[in-house]
């Protein structure tokens, strides 16, 4: 469902009748998070005063209300448990709290995953991987310092007191800082998220919202359309557990451009495998 683009500048809440979950307190709910008047929360409830999520609903970011609009809708959505589909540097990713295990079981379910292969997390500073990891190797935060924001993700060990469950991790997190202004901000809101490609396992994943909306439409509360991914390749992949870094996977970045901000160090990364 695309949301039309000439509606009132005030977001509009989903439609009735579409989700199998359910939302009390609808006034609480979405009013500070959508910013939804008065009229817009009449159109919304039921007899029974309970907003009900829409489902796969498009939301453009052609202009700057808009773009606040799908930014804030985004945002209530993931923070009720919710998934949704959000623009990044490199692919469109499907987003789930990264905190709430249900949401992430429902994220692997909806792509058809299993919990073997957990999900990334996305997180709107480089300072907040403190937070999650511990042990970072020195060549990992130069890696960082020149690659975030951006295509690289660096799998390391994780805090052993966070409170999440994202699959069958085995100690370890995958870590990213996107480079993109729709995906940052969504971050700051909602704090760390766990983000895939958007897509379902074995197709290729989305370089723009209509692919998403075309595969997971039924799973997800909103879309966020901003246009093609910049990028349109997913991040290179590097695994900073150990004393030798590893490149799990090559993407946008390849492992020369990696190299070339550590061997003046002293250190290099090497191909998985090799």
């Amino acid at each position: 469902m695309t949301r039309d683009p000439q509606a009132d500048e005030a977001p509009e809440g989903p439609s009735e009748g579409s989700s199998d979950e359910l939302v009390d307190d609808p006034s609480d709910a979405l009013d500070d998070a959508l910013d939804v008047d008065d009229d817009l929360d009449d159109d919304l409830e039921d007899g029974d005063g309970v907003v009900e999520d829409a489902t796969g609903e498009l939301w453009p970011t052609a202009t700057e209300s808009q773009r606040e609009d799908a930014i804030a809708a985004a945002t209530s959505a993931l923070q009720r448990g919710r998934l949704a589909v959000i623009p990044t540097d490199t692919v469109y990713g499907l987003a789930a709290d990264a905190f709430d295990a249900d949401a992430v079981a429902d994220l692997l379910d909806a792509k058809g995953r299993g919990r073997e292969m957990p999900p990334p997390v996305l997180i709107s500073s480089a300072a907040t991987i403190d937070a999650l990891v511990v042990a970072l190797p020195g060549y990992a935060r130069s890696l960082l310092d020149a690659f975030w924001p951006g295509p690289l993700t660096l799998v390391a060990r994780q805090q052993p007191s966070l409170q999440w469950d994202l699959g069958e991790a085995k100690g370890t997190v995958a870590v990213r800082m996107p480079d993109h202004p729709v995906a940052l901000a969504v971050l700051e809101r909602t704090g760390p998220l766990a983000v895939s490609s958007a897509n379902l396992t074995g197709r290729p994943a989305a370089t723009d919202a209509e692919q998403a909306l075309d595969m997971l439409g039924d799973e997800v509360a909103v879309v966020v359309d901003d246009g093609p991914s910049p990028g349109g390749e997913a991040s290179t992949i590097v695994d900073v557990t150990g004393t030798q870094g590893r490149v799990l996977r090559v993407g946008a970045l390849s492992l020369e451009q990696l190299n070339a901000v550590l061997e003046p160090l002293g250190a290099s990364l090497v191909l998985e495998g090799s």
